[in-house]
C-alpha cells in the first residue's frame, strides 16, 4: 500500500474514534497498522491470544488488546523528505518539579544505605503544550528521528493516545527460541570514539543483568549471556547485553518473570515497586509496562537445497512475539503531551545529575513536538 493512503486510513480511524496502532520495528522501513472494528475494550489475562498488546507498569491493572480476530492490517514503507528543524533548547522545567526529584532521588539513596532495596528506578512527567497535535504527524515525527528504535501510535477512545520511541526490548520468540536485552546507564552522545562509563552505570547495568539471567534460568534451557556494548537511542547512550536461548515454559510465566525489569523498576523488584507506587506522586499508566506484537502467525519459506530451488521449497508457520518497554513515551490529551522520564538510582547515584538525566532524555522527545 502507498504510504500516503496508509496514514490517510489512519487519520479517518482516529477521526472516527475507532482503537487502532501503527508501529515500526527497530531498523526497518516497513510501517504496520492494526486497525479494530469497533470501539469495545479487548484485555488478554494469560497473553494466550492474538494481536497487539497494551500492558501498564502495575501488573495489577488490566493488559488491553487490539485482536487480530477483529481488526484489518495493512502495511507500508516509510520514507520522509529533510526539513528544517526549528526546535529551540528551552528550559520548560519548573523549579518546583526540580525541587521534588532532587528530594525524592535523595530519600531513595538513604533507603538504599539503610538496605531496603538495591536500586530504583524513578521518573516523573512533564506536561507540556503541543505545536502539532495530530498523532499521526507526531508518529512520522519519531519515524524520522528514532530510526534505530521500536515507534509506535497506539490509541484506544476509551483508554487513550499514546505515542514512543523506545530501544528496549522487554522479549521476542520464534517458535520456541527467545532474545532479551539488559539496558540500563545513560550518557549523553556527545560525539566521541571512546566511551567511558562510570561505576554507577556499570553497577547498575549489571544488576539489570543478573536479575535476568536469574529469573530467567528455571524457565529457559541454554541461555546465554552476551558482553556489555554501547548503544545508541537519539542522543542518548545506554550499555546493553544481549540475552538469548530457548523456552520450556509459557509466555505468561516469562513476563512474569521479567516485568517490571530492574531498568524500569528496581531490585529487588517488590521492594523498589512499592517505593515507586508510595513516593513518585503520579500514576504511570503505560509509561515502563510493555508494548507489541502477541502470538502472531508468521509464514517462514526455506530452502534445504540451493541447486533446486523448484522441489525443495517448504513453508512452516511459526508464532511470534515482539514485545518492548515502554520508554521515550508521550500520552496525548487535547493540544498538551505528557511526556514520562526517569533514571535508575542507585547508592552512588548524585540527585542533582538524576535530574540532568531526565532533562537530557526529554531533549530529543521535544523535538519531534514543535
Amino acid at each position: 500500500m502507498l504510504q500516503d493512503q496508509f496514514f490517510e486510513i489512519a487519520n479517518t480511524h482516529f477521526d472516527e474514534a475507532l482503537p487502532f496502532v501503527l508501529y515500526r520495528k527497530p531498523n526497518t522501513n516497513a510501517i504496520k497498522g492494526l486497525f479494530q472494528n469497533d470501539n469495545n475494550i479487548h484485555t488478554s489475562k494469560h497473553l494466550k491470544d492474538s494481536g497487539f498488546v497494551f500492558a501498564p507498569f502495575n501488573t495489577e491493572e488490566q493488559t488491553v488488546l487490539i485482536p487480530i480476530e477483529n481488526s484489518s492490517s495493512i502495511e507500508t514503507n516509510f520514507t520522509f523528505q529533510e526539513q528544517e528543524n526549528v526546535y529551540k533548547e528551552q528550559d520548560e522545567n519548573s523549579i518546583d518539579a526540580k525541587a521534588f526529584h532532587v528530594q525524592l532521588v535523595t530519600k531513595a539513596i538513604n533507603a538504599i544505605n539503610n538496605n531496603e532495596f538495591k536500586k530504583v528506578v524513578l521518573s516523573r512527567k512533564e506536561t507540556i503544550n503541543l505545536s502539532e497535535a495530530n498523532p499521526i504527524k507526531l508518529f512520522q515525527r519519531l519515524l524520522k528521528v528514532y530510526s534505530k528504535a521500536f515507534v509506535y501510535c497506539w490509541y484506544h477512545p476509551k483508554v487513550g493516545l499514546w505515542l514512543g520511541a523506545t530501544p528496549e526490548t522487554l522479549i521476542s520468540i520464534t517458535g520456541n527460541r527467545f532474545t532479551t536485552m539488559a539496558l540500563a546507564g545513560t550518557q549523553k552522545d556527545e560525539g566521541h570514539n571512546t566511551i567511558n562509563w562510570e561505576a554507577k552505570e556499570i553497577e547498575e547495568q549489571e544488576l539489570v543483568t543478573s536479575f535476568i539471567e536469574n529469573n530467567l534460568k528455571p524457565l529457559v534451557q541454554n541461555i546465554i549471556i552476551g558482553a556489555a556494548e554501547t548503544i545508541k537511542a537519539g542522543n542518548l547512550l545506554h550499555i546493553k547485553t544481549r540475552i538469548s536461548g530457548t523456552i520450556n515454559s509459557n509466555l505468561e510465566s516469562l513476563i512474569k518473570a521479567l516485568h517490571p525489569t530492574p531498568a524500569v523498576c528496581g531490585f529487588p523488584k517488590e521492594e523498589s515497586k512499592q517505593f515507586i507506587l508510595k513516593n513518585e506522586n503520579y500514576n504511570r499508566e503505560y509509561y515502563t509496562g510493555y508494548l507489541g506484537e502477541l502470538n502472531i502467525k508468521e509464514k517462514a519459506t526455506r530452502n534445504t537445497n540451493r541447486r533446486n530451488v523448484e522441489n525443495n521449497v517448504y513453508t512452516s508457520i511459526k508464532t511470534v512475539s515482539n514485545l518492548y518497554v515502554n520508554l521515550r513515551c508521550m500520552q496525548l490529551t487535547d493540544s498538551k503531551a505528557s511526556l514520562y522520564i526517569g533514571g535508575g538510582i542507585t547508592k552512588d547515584s548524585n540527585p542533582g545529575n538524576e535530574w540532568k538525566e531526565t532533562v537530557n532524555k526529554t531533549s530529543t522527545m521535544k523535538k519531534v513536538l514543535f
